[in-house]
């Protein structure tokens, strides 16, 4: 770039840059389910509607994914991520304060939500094909670095609003909205001044999403991005009832030992990968985590102890933590011309993933009187389905380094 804003930054800024939007999303994603209590107290909201509050956030971020795979490249990748940025700060800010002015405040917050759950969604879309763009030498290592980012995002989400409504209290849970607010401002400046890699091929050849559908590789990934997200979410969603049952303690100190120990351990996954990424195959360190997942899967559903149930919690953040962000790496260097769009339905398929999973163990536990483990125990059939989908692409992988399209 000649632009003189450019020169004294480089790609190692922009995956900076990447990697503070991941832990944007975290904020974005997990700030305001600390708040559900106290919404219900404050003023008066139904469960239920408050639940309503989780699908419109997360069906949002989905028909973002969707329909970003048309529009991102056109309006490009800086004006989408700036945007993206922008959007959570303003819902934020709106989080803090539209409840407290208008006159019915759980219209506030679906305003906030809708808002910053498209910036949310735009994010999701747009970090991963940036970073995959810049000229790194280690694709997948830092791809694992990026998404490790959310983790930490959480943890911290959760660890630093928890302490500050420790000191400050419950009731000025305002402030620490405006609080998370200021970093996606600070980035958001930063982004205007880092360099951006152009996404899309520059062949002049038009990519659809014709080319993507008759591509069997491409199913290949989106079933495997499909299972990531439902292996993940769905024991993830429910280690904080596990915490509960087997350290008898508050739900507070449930979450912090059931979700967020989940979270950490899948950081941990993905710092290790991205550390020593350039000794470990990409391929053989997923199979190996998607046999740790089913075996902390079955361990849940079966061993009968709460506290052994809590480790294999954490075991299967560990597990998880490539899942993600190498399905990512393995599409991006065997789908060619791919770009932003090629990310934007592999979101879709992760976030249709995480979907499923909770809400298949949900369904099935219901059926057997509320018993969750009879639900863990059916959705174990995701990491298994992931063992075949690794499977199959092992046994293509020669077939595609012959036809000269295997890159990664």
């Amino acid at each position: 770039m000649s632009d003189k804003r450019f020169n004294r930054f480089n790609y190692t800024h922009t995956i900076v840059a990447c990697l503070c939007g991941c832990f944007v999303q975290a904020i974005a994603n997990n700030f305001a389910p600390l708040l559900f209590l106290t919404f219900r107290s404050s003023y008066h909201i139904a469960l239920e509607q408050i639940g309503f509050l989780v699908t419109l956030n997360f069906g949002i971020q989905l028909l973002v994914d969707l329909l970003s795979s048309k529009f991102a490249s056109k309006l490009g990748a800086r004006v989408c991520i700036i945007s993206a940025h922008i959007l959570t700060v303003i819902g934020l800010i709106c989080l803090a304060i539209l409840p407290e002015i208008l006159p019915y405040p759980y219209i506030g917050l679906i305003i906030s939500v809708i808002i910053y759950a498209i910036g949310g969604g735009l994010l999701e879309v747009m970090v991963s094909p940036i970073v995959e763009s810049c000229p790194t030498r280690k694709k997948s290592a830092t791809m694992a670095l990026l998404h490790s980012f959310y983790c930490w995002g959480h943890v911290l989400t959760v660890l630093v609003s928890t302490l500050f409504f420790f000191v400050c209290g419950i009731d000025n849970w305002n402030y620490m909205a405006i609080i998370w607010a200021v970093i996606p401002a600070i980035n958001t400046i930063f982004l205007f001044f880092v360099p951006i890699p152009e996404q899309d091929n520059n062949s002049g050849e038009k990519v659809g999403y014709a080319s993507f559908f008759k591509n069997k590789f491409f199913w290949l990934m989106w079933l495997l991005m499909l299972c990531s997200g439902a292996a993940e979410q769905g024991l993830c969603q429910w280690a904080s009832a596990f915490a509960e049952a087997g350290l008898g303690v508050s739900k507070a100190v449930g979450d912090l030992a059931g979700p967020l120990m989940f979270a950490l351990f899948m950081g941990l996954a993905r710092i290790i990968y991205a550390k020593f990424s350039e000794k470990i195959d990409l391929h053989q360190y997923m199979f190996i985590s998607v046999i740790l997942c089913s075996a902390s899967y079955l361990c849940v559903a079966l061993v009968g102890s709460p506290v052994i149930a809590l480790i294999a919690c954490a075991l299967c953040g560990f597990s998880c933590g490539i899942f993600w962000p190498g399905t990512l790496s393995l599409a991006a260097g065997n789908i060619s011309r791919g770009g932003s769009m090629l990310f934007a339905l592999l979101a879709l398929g992760g976030d249709i993933g995480c979907t499923v999973g909770p809400t298949i163990i949900s369904s099935v536990s219901s059926i057997f009187n509320d018993d969750l483990t009879k639900g863990i125990l059916v959705a174990t059939i995701f990491p298994t389905i992931m063992i075949v989908l690794l499977t199959l692409f092992k046994w293509k992988r020669k077939k595609l380094i012959s036809s000269g399209s295997y890159t990664y």
